[in-house]
């Protein structure tokens, strides 16, 4: 494989030259993968901080303020590992989010009237997405809420293991969380803390 300069990256990006971009991918991929998969992250999101850090290099080049004080593979490591950071940072309050939301979810209706209003907001949006989630989701996650056993859950549902109803669980909550993550409406209660 050829090696480029760091010169010769720059004005490959700055021209958008896939050339490039596919040798970058291929030298620098594979560590930035393994700095996500190593921090729990998945292939999905290693493929998105990647594109991310390549976006942000690209606009710094546009805008002239790219200010290389190390090799470029080394930059954009330490580009990608920020942005990481800074999603890791963004998804553990948005767990603890969705731990309070689970908890309001759990609440009889006679404690939720005494509920502030941020309260109520939280729980609507958590219902509201919780309502779009297939009957099976619904079912899975109502009856891990209640703190039925997993085998109890298997057996309800129909599965044929224990890890079976906790794989279904952890999917179900993903899915949940994702949309949750993706609503506007969830940045108004992260930004408060």
């Amino acid at each position: 494989m050829i090696h480029y300069s760091d010169e010769a990256i720059i004005e490959g990006l700055r021209l958008r030259s896939d050339f490039i971009i596919r040798y970058i991918y291929q030298t620098d991929y594979p560590m930035i993968r393994y700095l996500v998969m190593s921090n729990s992250g998945s292939d999905e999101d290693a493929e998105d901080i990647f594109q991310d850090s390549l976006i942000v290099i690209y606009k710094k080049i546009k805008t002239h303020s790219l200010d290389l004080n190390s090799s470029f593979h080394t930059y954009l490591y330490s580009v990608s590992r920020n942005l990481w950071l800074q999603k890791l940072t963004e998804l553990r309050k948005i767990r603890v989010q969705l731990v309070e939301l689970e908890n309001f979810a759990a609440l009889p209706e006679s404690e939720v009237a005494e509920l502030h209003t941020e309260n109520l907001e939280k729980m609507r949006l958590y219902h509201q997405h919780f309502l779009t989630l297939n009957a099976d989701c619904q079912k899975v996650l109502l009856m891990f809420m209640k703190n039925i056993s997993l085998r109890q859950i298997a057996d309800e549902m129909g599965y044929k293991t224990e890890k079976y109803a906790k794989t279904r669980k952890y999917l179900c909550k993903e899915e949940l969380k994702k949309k949750i993550i993706n609503d506007p409406k969830c940045h108004k209660f992260l930004s408060d803390d």
